[in-house]
């Protein structure tokens, strides 16, 4: 095998893949905290691999394809079977069914992305939540809403509300990664992305800020204001286009992104 340049970033989408596989386990073996702590360091390591792809200039369909395998284990499977464990095993073979909503939506989002895909470059937004985002949401909501820890104690929902929460969690997420609303990517730490779109730049700023400050106990509220401001955005913006259908200048309305 030829060794190249884009080892590297390929390199870190494995990490991606490993810290994935570490959760499932973790997970299966009942250390919840562990397992979240895995989701989440494998969405360091995928946001490493393509600043690092294109430090390196070394951008290819391979990546894509390998990107897109690691994240369906890592953001789809392994947020799938925390919830499984942490709660849906109780329902049996409902829970099982409930419990592979993230993993199906997130694997279906991942497909429609690779399709959709027409060139290497960034773009200002995806069509339906990205999974990682919705690992980030199911995975901070166990730890630190329905689980809580000594130091979100108050966040955590009283025990007949936790099979409600977990639930509407779980299916408002699965539910955004299969939709067709914008919602905006992660933004460059360049000049050229402050530029571009400083509101969105501060915006990603400050939750990441208020992300390390608070030891993460802000990933939760904040990647709620990610999925639901999408999704109030996207109804304005259709409410605007229905009343405004005798404008000229309105834009041919979007594909549907099923169609293949």
């Amino acid at each position: 095998m030829r060794v190249t340049r884009s080892i590297v970033p390929n390199l870190f989408t494995l990490a991606n893949l490993f810290c994935g596989f570490t959760a499932i386990i973790a997970a299966t073996d009942g250390q919840f905290e562990r397992s979240v702590i895995f989701i989440l360091t494998a969405g360091v390591f995928d946001m490493l691999d393509g600043v690092v792809a294109r430090l390196t200039r070394s951008t290819s369909e391979f990546g894509v394809e390998l990107d897109s395998l690691c994240d369906a284990v890592s953001f789809g499977v392994a947020p799938s079977i925390l919830l499984y464990s942490v709660y849906f095993h109780e329902l049996h073979q409902w829970g099982v069914l409930l419990s592979s909503l993230p993993a199906l939506a997130g694997v279906l989002r991942l497909a429609r992305f690779n399709v959709q895909l027409t060139s290497m470059e960034d773009k200002l937004y995806f069509r339906g939540m990205p999974i990682p985002a919705g690992a980030l949401v199911l995975s901070s909501y166990v730890l630190f809403v329905h689980l809580g820890t000594d130091l979100t104690s108050s966040w955590t929902l009283p025990d007949t509300w936790k099979p409600a929460g977990i639930l509407i969690t779980t299916l408002l997420t699965a539910g955004a990664m299969v939709s067709t609303i914008k919602y905006d990517n992660l933004p460059r730490p360049t000049m050229r992305s402050l530029r571009q779109r400083p509101l969105v730049f501060l915006v990603f700023l400050v939750g990441l800020v208020a992300s390390v400050v608070t030891a993460g106990r802000a990933i939760f509220p904040f990647m709620m204001l990610y999925m639901i401001g999408g999704a109030i955005r996207h109804a304005v913006l259709f409410m605007r286009t229905r009343s405004d259908d005798d404008n000229d200048t309105l834009e041919e309305p979007d594909p549907d992104p099923y169609e293949l």
